[in-house]
Parts: C-alpha cells; structure tokens; sequence
C-alpha cells in the first residue's frame, strides 16, 4: 500500500457534489473541501490544504463538473 495522500478524485465528476464533498472528506481528512458554483470566480494561488468541488448550479443535484484536486 502506498502512503501517498489523495490528490484529485477523477471518479466523482457527474457526481452530486454533496456526495463528492463527503467522499473527498474521508479520503483526505486533513484538507478543507470548498463546493463552488462552475464558472464563479475564485482566488488564484494553490494551497495544499485546500479542494475546490466545482459544480452546475443550474441543475437539481449540482453535479461536479470537474476533477478536483488539491490545491
């Protein structure tokens, strides 16, 4: 088993982004996990703390439309 951390979820894009948060949490306890509106506008810079989710928020269940990744 390797023990490198998680570093980006490819497998929860289309996902419901509470569901992404929630998966996101449990891999990786140690970051802050942020669920953005797609197409909003975020502060530039990486932070190794940090996991943006970014969403539709046009749709009923907001689904990620994108890879998160830490940074």
């Amino acid at each position: 088993m390797s023990s490198e951390k998680k570093a980006s979820w490819p497998e929860v894009v289309g996902w419901p982004a509470t569901a992404a948060v929630t998966q996101i949490s449990g891999d990786r306890a140690d970051v802050s996990v942020e669920d953005i509106p797609d197409g909003a506008t975020v502060p530039p810079g990486f932070d190794a703390n940090r996991v943006r989710v970014f969403f539709n928020a046009g749709d009923a269940v907001g689904p990620v439309t994108r890879t998160p990744f830490v940074g």
